[in-house]
């Protein structure tokens, strides 16, 4: 009895450490997967704050740093509501990565257009919009909104980033693994990356 109760522990644990793997995996991320530095971003589409962080920095660090392979950007997805829920998953209906962060930008963009309001099939149409501005098809981002696999992944994500980093507002800015505590703008961020360097 004891070897099968070890067995089944076993099990579980390896089922958890797969789904937290699994969830990691399929985090938006751009850059050298070798890069000494990381930036890890936990934001919901809707919040404000998260679109000026992304508006602020991202193409700042892109053209300094991450096409430079000197920092890899991720984007983990920490929904506060359903309407940043659906709009992850028209960011992740786009085929390549560049796509993908080109949409994430025009959906913070954009965001004072599309998130607004509490009818959620309002919402999901100005998301289409902004989809179909980026090359995408009314089809295929109908069957992202349905698409239950892609929102497990997404919840899963910030489950898992609940759990790992006690994420208590957005955005949560980790750098190597440490919170950044300063200001948003890119000076800031900046100095905080050269002192790593």
């Amino acid at each position: 009895m004891k070897k099968i109760t070890n067995i089944i522990s076993i099990l579980v644990f390896l089922i958890l450490a797969s789904s937290s793997a699994i969830a990691e995996e399929k985090v938006l991320k751009i850059g050298n997967n070798n890069s000494k530095i990381v930036i890890k971003v936990f934001s919901s589409l809707t919040c404000p704050h998260c679109a000026n962080f992304h508006l602020n920095n991202f193409e700042n660090l892109k053209n300094d740093f991450i096409d430079k392979n000197i920092l890899r950007f991720e984007h983990h997805s920490f929904p506060l509501d359903l309407a940043a829920l659906n709009a992850e998953l028209i960011v992740r209906c786009a085929e390549s990565t560049e796509k993908k962060f080109q949409l994430l930008s025009e959906i913070y963009k954009k965001q004072k257009q599309w998130a607004v309001g509490s009818d959620i099939n309002i919402i999901n149409e100005s998301i289409k919009k902004i989809g179909l501005e980026n090359g995408l098809n009314e089809k295929k981002m109908e069957s992202c909104f349905k698409d239950e696999n892609k929102q497990d992944q997404i919840l899963n994500e910030r489950i898992e980033a609940q759990k790992k980093y006690k994420i208590q507002s957005t955005p949560t800015v980790l750098i190597n693994e440490k919170k950044f505590n300063g200001k948003s703008n890119y000076t800031e961020l900046k100095k905080a990356i050269e002192k790593l360097l």
